[in-house]
Parts: structure tokens; sequence; C-alpha cells
């Protein structure tokens, strides 16, 4: 899942209109911004299998730090612990943890059984969402929508960047999606792990994003 867990991030800041954008994203994405930087240090493995799933030919054989459920927990929780300590926004430190956690089970939804509940567990966990196309793409797209729609509720713009920089990314995301899903697999694991740390733009733009955009009062 991809533009399902960007969803998650424009829906919380309803939740919590008092933290950013980009926060959210950070949160939301938290993991899988942790996992390519374990891929490039061989601590966690990817195989490429194309056709292994409808979606993804992406085979997870080992990735119980970024992914395991016990471990995610654990990453919730220092993120709102940074998170308190450095805002003091409570309702923003629950939200930003639900977050983190958030990932684990969108995954669960999608993935095949390859998700541990904790590192070295035999059992995993995975409903397989992604033998479905057409499945897989009207869940993501469906919380995506709902997710933007919640923060076009919950803040308006500032300025004209606050109107454009909000449309562009969405499309940006789209067209990301749709690449993902429709284009060629990638070339090996180390291309995989360096187009994931990109996702540290997303987040940056959705810092940008929020700069321009005000609480709307209902």
């Amino acid at each position: 899942m991809f533009i399902g867990h960007f969803g998650v991030g424009f829906g919380a800041k309803a939740a919590a209109p008092g933290a950013s954008l980009g926060t959210m994203f950070l949160a939301s994405q938290f993991i899988d911004i942790l996992w390519p930087t374990l891929l490039l240090l061989n601590a966690e493995r990817v195989n490429i299998v194309p056709g292994i799933t409808k979606v993804t030919p992406l085979d997870f054989i080992y990735y119980p730090i970024s992914h395991s459920l016990l471990a995610v927990l654990g990453w919730a929780l220092l993120f709102a612990a940074v998170y308190h300590f450095l805002r003091r926004y409570p309702r923003g430190t629950v939200v930003l943890g639900s977050a983190v956690v958030s990932h684990w089970v969108l995954d669960a939804i999608v993935h095949r059984p390859d998700l541990p509940l904790y590192p070295g567990s035999q059992y995993l966990i995975g409903f397989g969402l992604w033998s479905s196309l057409l499945g897989t793409v009207v869940v993501e797209l469906l919380i995506f929508g709902i997710g933007v729609g919640l923060y076009l509720r919950t803040t308006g713009p500032a300025d004209s960047t606050g109107v454009w920089a909000l449309r562009v990314l969405v499309v940006f995301l789209l067209v990301i999606y749709l690449g993902n899903l429709f284009g060629p697999p990638p070339p090996d694991v180390t291309a995989i792990a360096w187009t994931g740390q990109a996702q540290w733009l997303l987040i940056l733009w959705g810092y940008w994003i929020d700069r321009h955009r005000v609480a709307v009062q209902r």
C-alpha cells in the first residue's frame, strides 16, 4: 500500500489540527521510511519476483525490525514520545502514534502472509488484497479520497500556494501510484531502497503546504 498511507496522513489532520501535515506524513509512512534504510544496511531483505501478486512484484522475506507488529508498536511509542517532548500537544501525540500503527494495519490488509507478529515469529499475517488489482485500487483510492476530503474540511488556503501546492501534491501522488501499478518492476533492491528514501521529499512537501493553510473553524 502506498497512497492509502498518505490518505491516513491527510485525514489525521482532522483529529489533531495543531500538528503539521508533514509530521502526519512522517508518522503514517514511518516504517516505510525506516525500511529502505535497513535494506541499504542489509539488515532486512526483499526479493523482486514479478507476478508474485497482481499489484507488486516484491517478496518481503525478512523485515522484523521495521514491520513486525511488536516492533511497530515500539516505533509508535518512540515517535509519540519524541513528539510529545518537542511539542507538548497531547492530542497530536496520540494521533501520531496511532498513525504509525495504522501503517501495519493497512499493510496487513493488502500483503501476502509475510508480516511477523514479533522478530522471530513463525506466524505471519497478511490478508492478501494484493491478489486483486481492482480491489486494491478501490480500497486505496477510497482511503486516499476520504483523507484528502477531511484535510480540505479541516484547513483552508492562506494564499495561492496553499491551493496549488496541495493540488499538485495530490496529482503527483496519484501519478506515482499509477506508475507503481502499471510500470515495470524495479531493476534491483538498491533502486527500491533509494526510491523509498525519496519519500522525505513528500514529507517536506507536506510541511510546505501546511505553512500556507490555516485551520477552518466549524
